[in-house]
């Protein structure tokens, strides 16, 4: 299974499976080294990979690779680099300037009464208004933004009138254990509804370049809770 090389995001954004290595075989091959063997067929390679997550013996899965193109909102990056365990280069509005590309969420939400971390429906919201209001701050802003441009400002100082709804772009390595990680961090339905959507998109890419690998997290992996992952997970779990 090969799957696309890139997913659209949000309303501008994407992730972009820029190079792979490894895939299902290399896990294999990682964890038999220890035995000097390697492959001893699908079926039981297979049945290798479901014990090493079970048991969380998840090293064999650093040896396989994803390198992503990642365009998302900065407060949506701001979340990702918490996870540390994996490589990032990010473009820079000291070198570049910086584009009109703003993200505006689709629906506004409240947050939850009962829970901090969420957010949810808001019927009682005034959504077109909220709307214009994040549209003009968007517009003052990135007009300041070019008028301190064009009063010789440097780029480095003129992006601090620059809200955290701007879009960016990084390059993002990461192997196959700490990208199942994020996975069962930010699709969860605790985790903001923004980076809910990258994650979705992220275990796109691992479904279809790992899935013995993609399997097994699902049935021994996955402790979250969201709707297409908890569906998938039921598919694989009846088969």
């Amino acid at each position: 299974m090969r799957g696309p090389r890139s997913i659209k995001v949000l309303d501008k954004g994407f992730v972009r499976l820029v190079e792979f290595m490894g895939g299902d075989v290399g896990v294999v091959a990682a964890a038999r080294v220890c035995t000097g063997t390697g492959s001893k067929g699908e079926t039981n390679d297979r049945r290798l990979i479901a014990y090493l997550i079970t048991h969380q013996h998840l090293t064999p899965f650093e040896h396989s690779v994803f390198k992503f193109h990642v365009a998302c909102p900065i407060f949506v990056m701001r979340q990702w680099i918490r996870h540390r365990s994996s490589s990032y280069n990010e473009i820079s509005a000291r070198y570049t300037e910086a584009k009109d590309e703003f993200y505006a969420p689709r629906a506004w939400r409240t947050p939850d009464a009962r829970d901090k971390q969420s957010s949810g429906a808001a019927p009682g919201v005034d959504q077109a208004r909220c709307a214009r209001l994040l549209k003009r701050a968007y517009a003052e802003a990135y007009a300041a933004y070019r008028q301190l441009l064009g009063l010789g400002v440097a780029r480095e100082l003129a992006r601090l009138v620059m809200p955290v709804g701007i879009y960016t772009q990084f390059y993002w390595t990461v192997n196959a254990r700490n990208l199942m990680h994020f996975i069962n961090l930010r699709a969860d339905s605790h985790a903001q509804w923004e980076i809910q959507r990258y994650a979705e998109a992220l275990a796109g890419f691992l479904a279809a370049r790992m899935p013995w690998t993609w399997e097994a997290f699902l049935r021994h992996g996955w402790t979250g809770t969201n709707g297409k992952l908890d569906d998938m997970k039921r598919l694989v779990s009846s088969a």
